[in-house]
Formats: C-alpha cells, sequence, structure tokens
C-alpha cells in the first residue's frame, strides 16, 4: 500500500476546514526524501523532522523511501504543528500498518519521542467533523475537554503516537470522551466583593446599570479613587455564561491558545484588560501570517477594561469604533477575509488631567488650561459617542473610607443584573444591542418623558448616536425596577450619565 489518505483541518478565523493528507510512498530520488506540498508554512515544512524521530522513537521505524505529502485543497494555506499526527498515520498506513481511517478527523503535534502535544483551534476543528458528517476526532489529551464539547462527535484524547495507531486499529476498545459539565471558571471571581470598594455609591449604581443592560462605561477621577477596583469588580457581578456565549466564546479562546491545558466550555465572562503599550493587531487581531484574534475578540461577550485611556496610542484607540458598532472584526488580508466576533462591554478609566487632580477638592492641579485640552483630546468625540455611561469617580472622603456601613454585595447586584437580563433575554436583545427597528416599540415614552429627553438633547447638544443610546440605558433602569415602560424617571437617571464628557470636553 503506497498511497494512503487521513483527514485533519485548519483554523482560519474561527472556523476550520476539513484538510485531506495524502500521503505517497515511492522508491526512488534520495534515500527518505521527505516533500510537502500544498502551500505549508514553515512549521508544516519542519514536521519531517519531528515525524522521523517520532516515529523510530516509537518503535514504528522509519521507511528508505521517498515520500510526498499533499495537504489538500492546495490553494489554502496551512500552517502550525497540528498537521504532524495526521502526516504520521498517514505514512504508518502506506507502510501498510493501518486499514482505512477516513471516518477520523487527526490533529496533534508530536514531541521526538511521540508524545502528542496540545494545539489551538481543537473545539472548531471538532465543529468541522460535525458539519462534514464525519463521527470521531482524534486530539491531544490536553484538548479532550474542549472537543468534547460537540455533540455528535466521538472525541478521544491520545498523549502519544502509538496510542493513536492502536486506536484506529481497534477504535471499539477505546471510550470517547465525555464533556464537563462544570466548564472552566475562573477561581478569581468569587474573590472580588462590590463590599469591598468603600464609598462611590453613584459609580457603583453606574456599573450596575451597564451591566444589566451590557452598556460601555467611562470613569474619570483622580488617582487612588477606586476606579480599577470597581472595575476588576464588575466580571463578579455578571450573569454565566449561556451556552451558546460559551460556545463561541470558548472558540475564540481555543482559536487564540489561551484556553487553560484540559480544560472544557468557559462559563465565566472574559475580563481583558490590556496595557496601554499594546499595538493595533495586539488590540484588533491581525499578526504574521493567518491573522489571530485580539483582544477586543478575547473579550467576547465579557469586559474589556482599558485602564489610563488616554495613554492608549489614538490610532490604536480609534480602531475600536467599528468593533463597538457591530459587534465584529473583519480582517482583509490580501489572500483571505476574516471575521472575529467581539461583542463586549467597553470599560475605560482616566484621569481628568495628566497630573490627576483637575476638579480635585483636596489636591491642586497643577496643569494649564492647554494641556489639560490636549489630554483630553487623545479621546476622539466619535469614540466618546459610542460610550453610554460617562462617571465621575471622586476621591474618597475619610469618614466613608473608615465607616462600618458597606453596600450591595456582588452577589446582590448578580442577582439583580440576572432578573433585569431575563426580561431582555425575552426580547431576544440585550438592550446594549437593540435595533434600531426595535428601539422606539421597547423605549416607548410618555408625554413627560418626551419632554425631558427634548430639554436633554437641546441643553447639551447630543447626536443621533447619543439619542439613542440614551433610551437603551433608560430601558436597562427600568428593567432594574421590572417596570414595563420607560417613565421620566429612568430617562433623568439615564441623562445623567450622558453629561459628564460635557463638562470636560467642551
Amino acid at each position: 500500500m503506497a498511497l494512503f489518505r487521513t483527514r485533519s483541518a485548519a483554523v482560519y478565523g474561527i472556523e476550520a476546514q476539513l484538510i485531506d493528507v495524502e500521503v505517497d510512498m515511492y522508491p526512488g530520488g534520495m534515500q527518505r526524501d521527505f516533500v510537502t506540498v500544498g502551500m505549508p508554512d514553515v512549521a508544516v515544512r519542519e514536521s519531517r523532522e519531528r515525524i522521523k524521530s517520532a516515529m523510530m522513537n516509537s518503535g514504528f521505524g522509519y521507511p528508505s523511501k521517498s515520500v510526498t505529502i499533499n495537504l489538500a485543497p492546495a490553494n489554502l494555506r496551512k500552517e502550525g504543528a497540528g498537521f504532524d499526527l495526521p502526516m504520521a498515520v498517514g505514512i504508518i498506513g502506506a507502510m501498510g500498518a493501518l486499514p482505512h481511517v477516513d471516518d477520523f478527523v487527526l490533529s496533534g503535534e508530536l514531541s521526538l519521542d511521540g508524545a502528542v502535544r496540545p494545539v489551538r483551534g481543537a473545539l472548531s476543528m471538532a465543529v468541522c467533523a460535525r458539519r462534514n458528517g464525519i463521527a470521531s476526532f482524534v486530539v491531544p489529551a490536553d484538548n479532550a475537554a474542549e472537543a468534547a464539547v460537540v455533540e455528535g462527535v466521538r472525541v478521544y484524547g491520545v498523549k502519544h503516537i502509538a496510542e493513536a495507531v492502536n486506536l484506529l486499529r481497534a477504535p471499539q476498545q477505546f471510550t470517547p470522551v465525555q464533556p464537563d459539565a462544570e466548564g472552566a471558571a475562573r477561581p478569581e471571581a468569587g474573590l472580588l466583593d462590590f463590599r469591598e470598594v468603600r464609598g462611590q455609591t453613584t459609580a457603583k449604581r453606574a456599573l450596575e446599570v451597564a451591566a444589566a443592560g451590557g452598556h460601555n462605561v467611562l470613569m474619570i477621577g483622580p488617582p487612588g479613587s477606586g476606579k480599577t477596583m470597581l472595575a476588576k469588580r464588575l466580571a463578579a457581578i455578571l450573569p454565566p455564561l449561556a451556552f451558546e456565549e460559551a460556545l463561541e466564546t470558548t472558540q475564540v479562546h481555543s482559536v487564540a491558545g489561551v484556553l487553560p491545558s484540559g480544560s472544557g466550555l468557559l462559563v465565566e465572562r472574559p475580563f481583558r484588560s490590556p496595557h496601554h503599550t499594546v499595538s493595533d493587531a495586539g488590540l484588533i487581531g491581525g499578526g504574521i501570517g493567518i491573522p489571530r484574534p485580539g483582544e477586543v475578540s478575547l473579550a467576547h461577550n465579557g469586559v474589556l477594561f482599558l485602564d489610563e485611556l488616554p495613554e492608549f496610542p489614538r490610532n490604536v484607540l480609534e480602531l475600536l469604533r467599528q468593533p463597538i458598532e457591530d459587534g465584529a472584526v473583519r480582517l482583509a488580508r490580501a489572500t483571505m477575509t476574516l471575521s472575529f466576533p467581539s461583542r463586549f462591554m467597553m470599560v475605560a478609566a482616566m484621569n481628568p488631567c495628566p497630573c490627576g487632580f483637575y476638579g480635585d477638592t483636596t489636591r491642586e492641579c497643577r496643569c494649564t488650561p492647554a494641556i489639560i485640552q490636549r489630554y483630553l483630546a487623545r479621546i476622539s468625540g466619535p469614540l466618546l459617542d459610542r460610550i453610554d455611561l460617562h462617571i465621575e469617580v471622586p476621591a474618597v472622603p475619610y469618614k466613608e473610607m473608615r465607616a462600618d456601613e458597606q453596600g450591595a454585595s456582588s452577589e446582590e447586584l448578580r442577582a439583580r443584573i440576572q432578573a433585569a437580563r431575563r426580561i431582555q433575554r425575552e426580547r431576544k436583545y440585550y438592550n446594549a444591542e437593540l435595533p434600531p427597528r426595535l428601539l422606539r416599540k421597547v423605549c416607548r415614552l410618555d408625554e413627560a418623558g418626551e419632554r425631558t429627553l427634548e430639554l436633554a438633547m437641546r441643553k447639551l447638544g447630543l447626536s443621533a448616536r447619543a439619542h439613542d443610546r440614551i433610551l437603551k440605558v433608560a430601558r436597562t433602569i427600568a428593567d432594574l425596577d421590572a417596570a414595563e415602560s420607560v417613565s421620566a424617571k429612568h430617562l433623568a437617571e439615564a441623562v445623567q450619565y450622558r453629561s459628564l464628557d460635557r463638562t470636560y470636553w467642551c
């Protein structure tokens, strides 16, 4: 048997495509000549050395013939070490040691001793196997839990190439991996409590509203006022991921290679906090070769926290405008166009001036008006317009800091937020994502509300986008009160969260 075929998968974006690994073995040419075709990258071409050592050190030997491996379709670029296992199995099959394995998809990186190392995108590959009607998927043991969450595919985790060969010879003797019902929870999520934040009643209320509707937030205040502390506790009051959200979020983390080893579905919403030196490719996605998801996609269905917002390069911040509006990032390259999901809550924090004490009653600000305006101008108007709530986080007075009174705990806030989100799920949209066609129907105002909104629009000079976002925030406040309609008091509170940017950016 000189010709043998195995199957694998290549990940593009967060989707995977089936790849046929065709192995042809023939006498002639240089002894042990090994050629890989089908647009392989450097990692795929280097696999010949890993495969030779792995086969010889695992007792399979290596044929004294020339080997040509074709990765089809040949017009798609293949990258990564995940093709090691299917290529090695194909060579063993071409040696006559295996039956046909058309009903298996294989993926895994090989060590020189034959051990199988984990790969990126196992969950997407399992989805691809199901979509193509292939019943079994062989993956590294560390990737088995994430791939097993896909129904309709038998997932087998292997630790060594010898184990993979034995599985393909007698699959009935192996038990498929069962999905993990608990998922992968972040252990620190339950340790952060809003009761630890002293004072800041207004900021806590604003973050509760933001979490209930999935709205973007900007916090402005002096150093040490608790902005970062509040932001880190926001993830603890968000409801757990629904199954479809968890599947998509886990898929993004799997493709990026940041999913914890041996974990299944993510159940806690992600919290991403990139440093202000992040590049545009690091924030939005991209890179050399096949583009990778960036921070905005890793924060999908979770929180993207940008601390010290004006310190980020302005060109990087401007790239956020399209993902915030569309909920997706589309990366166009010469060879392909990929799309990554990016529905996230953006939480930003900043000081009001370079020294941080502009407007503070306890410390003197030494910045001139020109310096302050130059500092604030790093945040453009269009980006500010896409942030629903602008809140001030002043320095906490000593008495409030030392008081024994404690506000609502994260558990209590989370229960109220879950109740509000249940109401929104019945409408099939979270309030921050309400489409324009449903806005007037869902956010219908009475006469007093119309007057309140008209006065705010005229006095604050708000844009049409700000008008829609005020209505969405008011709808969220009404949902927290379990009110069927949006009243004037709900609208007044929503308008209050839009006035701060007119104080600083005037």
